[in-house]
């Protein structure tokens, strides 16, 4: 025997459920998608100049403010009015005409951000192996491609611009207010600190909770979306009720995290309310008295107060800035915890430029990551260039994982696989899934029309080599469908037959004109008379490829030219079928089981 090529220690796939995985430092997870601002580095610094010249015009104009008080006003001055008037009214159409340019140039850049980083998460979720999605809840995958990227595009978009311009804010005009009358610039200063003091412990708390519900929405989101694509099995077993009780306590109990969130965020924001409207009320009989003492003009009082109003939206929208960020950096984390996951399944740079299909199973086996024991182990299979091998076994002996195997849906753990001489491992993924096509035992269609499910691996085929796929799966009825091959199907194909899934699955397959043809059990849902009429064509078609086909029943081993017995996870007998049925008692008894004790063909 060769010498055992034992692949490398594979990752674990991460658990269940991804809310048990360590939580990273959210605002390093938003630091890392900065790259994603890169194609729009010429337009940033324009953004920051226009928002930064709004905040100084806006603090500007209450100045002028007190100029028109203390002198025009004061002195009965109109000629000297109108001047001053007028540069008021430029600096709030220039303002206004800032924040619509902040917003345009903002808004286009965020939607792009985000466009990016869902094309990054959805393409990264494509080269991620079996072993992930099978771990991870689809709703979960679901959440962090919708809702998560949106928390982070209105983060960044509105709450990251607005915390610079916010303090950018509050230092100037506390500067200002210092200034003008310290007394009472000094009170307006001393206010901030109980606020920064409640932010700092509000942070700690709402940060988990924040977690939890985005976590319970991917929950949510995973029961609503396999109830929708069990329906039929709901209503078949009459277990609405019972789904829809799932449903709600899932729903509850995603109701009591958010509540939990709003009495803390209702907390904290009515104490933000409260903070600036109280230092209003005493600033306001603090400098009263100081404009009838004399210490102060009525002038510069307004323009204080005026000042200090433009800090209580910077306060109170503070709160809401620091719920987004909080928000955006759990998003973050949860976005990243899928980009760092590391494809364990990565494709080599060989291509095959001839291929024949020379399929060979060196010593391989096979464990799912964490089980005990191996699925397959030590398994020796030789197919050569247009011969085709059943496989045979009893049900959970590894049939599937072994043709699973061939497209590296799954890697091996022992051994190789090879084709024309050339480890799999060592091919690019597109090279190795363009010789090898595989029609599984549960057939996906896609919501998508009749042809484009059937071009999905080949976008190039002729209406003539679609019409012989058809024909030579027994598809034809795709035809005769309302709007022919344009037809859309429903979601997972639920509005054909299982049987019509399978033969369209079974004809995407054929149109690919594959080298290896993996078919795992495909005509398990036909009946005996379509059954024999797609194994007839079938005949032709895995004359120019080779075939490696699952079998269950009987009459599907006679299309092959040999016949592999898969026992206790190994190839046991590899033979004719005459020759296995006449000398191997455990093939004999396996295909009299699946034949129903009607009799075995010879």
């Amino acid at each position: 025997m060769p010498p055992d090529t034992t692949a490398p220690e594979r990752p674990s796939v991460p658990p269940r459920h991804p809310a048990s995985l360590p939580r990273r430092a959210g605002i390093h997870s938003l630091w890392r998608l900065r790259s994603y601002l890169r194609p729009y580095a010429a337009r940033l610094p324009l953004i920051w100049v226009s928002a930064l010249a709004g905040v100084g015009v806006g603090i500007v104009i209450p100045l002028v403010g007190k100029e028109i008080i203390d002198g025009p006003v004061a002195r009965g001055d109109t000629r000297a009015l109108f001047p001053l008037a007028s540069l008021s009214l430029a600096l709030g159409v220039t303002e206004a005409l800032l924040v619509l340019l902040r917003r345009r140039l903002m808004a286009d850049i965020v939607l792009g951000l985000e466009t990016r980083i869902r094309d990054d998460l959805y393409r990264h979720l494509q080269r991620l192996p079996m072993s992930f999605h099978g771990a991870w809840q689809s709703g979960q995958l679901l959440s962090r491609a919708t809702t998560d990227l949106a928390v982070i595009r209105r983060f960044l978009g509105f709450g990251m611009l607005f915390l610079v311009l916010i303090s950018v804010q509050i230092v100037t005009v506390t500067g200002l207010l210092l200034h003008m009358y310290w007394p009472l610039g000094l009170l307006v200063a001393g206010s901030a600190l109980p606020i920064v003091i409640t932010s700092l412990r509000f942070e700690r708390g709402y940060v988990d909770v924040s977690r939890q519900v985005q976590d319970q929405q991917g929950d949510l989101a995973t029961v609503a979306e396999e109830c929708a694509i069990g329906i039929r099995t709901i209503k078949a077993f009459g277990r609405a009720r019972y789904v829809l009780g799932r449903f709600g306590e899932g729903a509850e109990r995603l109701h009591r995290t958010s509540m939990e969130k709003v009495r803390l965020s209702a907390r904290f924001f009515t104490f933000l309310e409260v903070v600036p409207n109280v230092t209003l009320a005493v600033v306001l009989l603090l400098g009263a008295l100081a404009v009838g003492s004399g210490l102060l003009t009525l002038g510069t009082l307004v323009a204080f107060t005026t000042l200090m109003l433009q800090l209580v939206w910077p306060v109170s929208a503070l709160g809401f800035i620091l719920v987004m960020g909080q928000e955006a950096m759990t998003a973050a984390d949860r976005v990243m915890e899928v980009l760092d996951t590391e494809p364990e399944i990565i494709g080599g740079t060989a291509v095959i430029e001839r291929p024949r299909g020379h399929l060979r199973f060196e010593g391989v086996g096979f464990r799912f990551p964490g089980a005990s024991e191996p699925v397959l182990r030590d398994v020796w299979l030789e197919v050569r260039p247009g011969e085709t091998v059943a496989i045979v076994g009893a049900t959970g002996s590894g049939k599937t994982t072994l043709t699973a195997l061939v497209p590296r849906l799954h890697d091996v753990s022992a051994g190789r696989i090879t084709v024309d001489g050339h480890d799999i491992r060592d091919l690019s993924l597109p090279a190795l899934r363009s010789v090898v096509a595989t029609a599984f035992e549960e057939p996906t269609l896609f919501s998508m029309s009749v042809r484009e499910n059937l071009t999905l691996g080949r976008h190039d085929a002729t209406d003539e080599e679609i019409a012989q796929a058809l024909e030579i799966a027994q598809a034809g009825f795709a035809h005769e469908l309302p709007w022919g091959l344009a037809t859309r199907i429903g979601e997972q194909g639920m509005s054909l037959s299982g049987g019509q899934r399978q033969r369209l699955a079974l004809a995407r397959a054929i149109l690919t004109r594959p080298r290896i043809l993996v078919l795992d059990d495909t005509l398990s849902a036909l009946d005996v008379e379509t059954e024999a009429l797609v194994e007839k064509a079938l005949r032709h078609v895995l004359r120019d490829a080779t075939g490696i086909v699952v079998a269950h029943r009987a009459s599907t081993v006679l299309l092959a030219d040999r016949v592999a017995l898969l026992l206790d996870g190994t190839i046991a007998h590899v033979g004719r079928h005459h020759e296995l049925l006449a000398g191997v008692p455990e093939y004999r008894a396996l295909l009299a089981a699946d034949a129903g004790g009607e009799g075995v063909p010879g």
